[in-house]
């Protein structure tokens, strides 16, 4: 929503908006990135719906009794969901949409680094920051370039995918996040109906396969557009890509497809691949997605936005090759996609683990709203200790820090995983210092 709000800013449009966390001071520094962009916030109490607001946008998450949409009501003001503007954004630009379950923001944001480095300066909108434009003081999900191009993050969590009709359409990969599979393959094939000149599938692993057509331009295992000697050394990765030698600052090989992604991409559109894959030695990084906090007493703390089954997985086996040992901690969100999450979470985790590394989780993440609180993160501690992994639970997560001393010498790795909570950044960087 923070994206489409700053894009639709930075072309002009008078935007405002609200959020209930904007009542905890934690969170003023959000709204301040906000307010600097031009966009007027408002506590949701309904001050921010007038007679002069033309539309309201609001996510899928946000319920009919939310206080600001039941004004709208009264108010007679046309009410839209986010991907129904973003649908209608996208149609008006070259648009590139990235989709599977995992991957979608880093990619965007590779794809964003390369083109933007050589020369295309492409639009944006995304689901996490990306450190150049943090750095910058943006929240930097968001990017109004100069080019009639425009990078999106399609999800399918809502089944708001099957709304885009890109130009071009990317399919990273399929695994069981918040829908079941036969769901996902009705969303995904009408995303390849709808894509409009190219749509590009990943060969590796073979979870997405099943959606190609045999085009030139699919990437992985198998096609022409597929990475070789894939090498991981600490904080960098670096392989083989039609014959030229490519280096980036990052972890796991799920980053090198989503890299491949990219480089398909990007010669479609006609950027000079040797340049496209020089641009990689300098990709930035994206907010809480394999990022490192830092290194203290030999002891390495990264944090990511890791939340389903196989994204915890390929964190996990990520940091595997950048220390000794690792200690995995995770805070599931939400009591129903915890439910639904819960054996495909256990199998995944107990596969990956090494005799040496650990699972940790704390209790789930209630943001707000109706749902019946049924299932606790200890009953998953307690299935992965039956499949014999070594796994804690600790209900409080500001206790996790004094639980984890005793385990921790030179050569660990501290991966802190966890989606929705806005505080979760201010956790692991207050973990890091503490240590």
């Amino acid at each position: 929503m923070s994206a489409i709000a700053q894009y639709l800013s930075g072309i002009g449009k008078k935007v405002s908006g609200s959020d209930r966390l904007f009542t905890n001071p934690e969170n003023d520094y959000i709204k301040e990135q906000l307010e600097a962009e031009g966009i007027k916030c408002f506590v949701q109490d309904g001050s921010g719906i007038t007679e002069e607001t033309q539309v309201i946008v609001a996510s899928t998450a946000i319920e009919d009794t939310n206080v600001e949409i039941k004004k709208a009501n009264d108010l007679g003001i046309d009410r839209m969901v986010r991907s129904e503007i973003l649908a209608a954004i996208s149609k008006t630009k070259q648009t590139v949409a990235l989709a599977g379950t995992s991957g979608k923001s880093t990619t965007t944001a590779i794809l964003f680094h390369i083109l933007y480095e050589c020369g295309v300066s492409p639009s944006m909108m995304t689901g996490a920051g990306i450190v150049s434009l943090i750095e910058q003081g943006k929240i930097g999900n968001a990017f109004v370039g100069e080019s009639d191009y425009l990078l999106i993050e399609a999800d399918e969590s809502d089944g708001s995918l099957v709304k885009y009709a890109p130009h071009i359409g990317v399919l990273l990969n399929m695994d069981k996040d918040h829908k079941e599979f036969d769901e996902l393959r009705v969303i995904f094939n009408t995303f390849k109906a709808n894509t409009r000149d190219h749509f590009i599938v990943n060969h590796s692993g073979g979870s997405v396969k099943e959606f190609s057509a045999g085009h030139s331009h699919d990437f992985g295992e198998g096609t022409d557009w597929d990475g070789k000697d894939y090498k991981q050394e600490g904080f960098s990765i670096s392989f083989k890509f039609k014959g030229i030698d490519v280096k980036m600052p990052t972890i796991g090989r799920h980053n090198m497809e989503n890299a491949l992604a990219c480089l398909v991409v990007a010669d479609l559109i006609g950027v000079d691949l040797e340049k496209a894959c020089a641009a990689l030695a300098t990709y930035p990084g994206i907010y809480r997605r394999h990022q490192l906090l830092g290194e203290k007493n030999g002891v390495i703390v990264i944090d990511d936005y890791a939340h389903n089954p196989a994204k915890i997985a390929a964190s996990i086996r990520a940091a595997q090759d950048v220390g000794k040992k690792v200690l995995a901690w995770f805070q599931p969100h939400g009591f129903t996609p915890t439910r639904f999450i819960r054996k495909e979470l256990v199998e995944e985790v107990s596969a990956c683990l090494r005799p040496e590394d650990e699972m940790w989780m704390s209790e789930i993440y209630y943001a707000g709203g109706t749902t019946t609180k049924d299932i606790s993160a200890n009953d998953l501690i307690q299935d992965l200790l039956a499949k014999g992994s070594k796994a804690r639970f600790v209900e409080d997560r500001d206790d996790l820090l004094e639980a984890l001393r005793p385990e921790l010498d030179e050569g660990t790795v501290i991966v802190l995983m966890g989606a929705r909570d806005p505080s979760l950044e201010k956790f692991g960087k207050d973990l890091f210092e503490n240590l």
